[in-house]
């Protein structure tokens, strides 16, 4: 299946403000479900625009919101300073929000899915959004103490990185527990791997010290997300 149509989009948080976001539609959009995604902290890059299009490619719609709302870079240092100053209680739930009410104008089957400071973003959101009904996150948490997760009903996919520099696996083992103990439906995947694994631009031991690109264990982590979103949203 090919993607039909990608563009940059706007739609409006529950706040009213207005926000952007890429949106990339698949060739048969009529009953297909949809998923927001969640970027790194380099900004709304062609990497994660990627991402979009592969899940169009799969017969979903996707729409990543412009978290940092134009800005983008690849330095180290830069990523750093616009990830701190993004407010991120707000973008779990506004910017998420918006994204929700916008697509809920094509379907009522609405899944996640992040990448690093994505994937922490996708856990808030989980606790934040009920009426998502999937969530995917691959090697990104908050601090734990900032996960609800009796309020968490969507069915969760974790991808992990025993090698992990940026989020320990010993804290995944705690999410774990977390979330088994208020009966939250989920899956953890663990990959001896590095940070990014899945992210192709992460080569060459990765743009920064401790990221890895792996194209075996991110075609299996990708085989799994589909068969898992497959299940969860295509009923």
């Amino acid at each position: 299946m090919k993607t039909k149509t990608a563009s940059m989009v706007k739609f409006k948080r529950p706040d009213g403000q207005e926000l952007q976001g890429y949106l990339a539609v698949p060739e048969k959009a009529d009953g297909a479900p949809a998923i927001i995604v969640m970027q790194e902290w380099w900004g709304l890059n062609d990497q994660i625009r990627g991402e979009a299009d592969r899940l169009a490619a799969c017969g979903y719609i996707a729409l990543v919101p412009d978290l940092y709302r134009g800005k983008c870079t690849v330095e180290e240092e830069e990523a750093h300073h616009l990830m701190d100053g993004l407010n991120f209680g707000d973008a779990a739930t506004q910017d998420v929000g918006g994204a929700i009410a916008y697509l809920k104008q094509r379907t009522s089957r609405i899944g996640i899915i992040g990448f690093c400071m994505g994937g922490a973003l996708s856990l808030l959101a989980l606790a934040n959004h009920p009426d998502i009904t999937a969530g995917v996150v691959f090697y990104g948490m908050p601090p734990l103490e900032y996960i609800d997760a009796s309020k968490i009903k969507a069915a969760i996919q974790g991808h992990w990185a025993t090698q992990d520099d940026f989020f320990s696996i010993k804290n995944v083992d705690a999410l774990e527990t977390k979330l088994a103990e208020k009966g939250v439906k989920f899956e953890f995947h663990r990959y001896l791997a590095r940070h990014a694994f899945a992210n192709e631009d992460a080569v060459g031991y990765g743009r920064i010290a401790g990221t890895q690109y792996d194209s075996e264990w991110a075609r299996l982590a990708w085989d799994r997300t589909l068969t898992f979103l497959g299940r969860t949203l295509w009923r």
